[in-house]
């Protein structure tokens, strides 16, 4: 087994952007991948090797999330400091993923994504925010990176239409 440093560093992101994508607050990512390896580290006995390491890492991660939750219910609307944290308007240009997505309004966006149902949504949210590729997107569902191509593609797909469309429902 490797050195938990050695894990920490190359799988820190991963574990960073899947929680980027469920929480939509960086700080709290944060907060929350640490946690994620603090758990790892204490439960690393139990890891079998029968699913990928970064896998394993999300899970502990989502777990760590529901727990957080529990003690924390969502109560705040996304602020709009958020939000231009999250779509990158307040610092560097936008990524390709961003601008595919057209020029919706970052909050008319953001209640698009929120609208869609799982797992278009999630799909969106860690490709979009959490910057993690679609193999990794695919493997954090159990799924091939083939099929979070397709879902990621099809949904933006979707959302272009409605923008051209107008529509204000998903």
């Amino acid at each position: 087994m490797q050195q938990m440093e050695e894990i920490y560093q190359q799988y820190a992101r991963t574990v960073y952007g899947y929680l980027v994508s469920r929480t939509r607050d960086e700080d709290l990512a944060e907060e929350l991948t640490q946690e994620t390896f603090c758990q790892a580290i204490r439960t690393i006995d139990r890891f079998d090797g029968s699913c990928r390491l970064s896998t394993w890492l999300c899970a502990i991660a989502g777990n760590v999330l529901l727990t957080y939750r529990r003690k924390h219910p969502l109560t705040e609307e996304l602020t709009q400091e958020q939000s231009e944290t999250m779509t990158g308007q307040g610092g560097a240009g936008a990524s390709a993923e961003e601008s595919a997505l057209g020029n919706l309004g970052r909050m008319e966006m953001l209640h698009r994504l929120h609208a869609l149902p799982d797992p278009a949504r999630e799909v969106m949210y860690l490709r979009v925010f959490g910057g993690l590729s679609f193999a990794e997107i695919g493997e954090i569902h159990g799924r091939s990176e083939n099929w979070a191509r397709v879902t990621y593609f099809r949904t933006r797909e979707k959302l272009r239409k409605e923008r051209e469309n107008g529509e204000d429902s998903m």
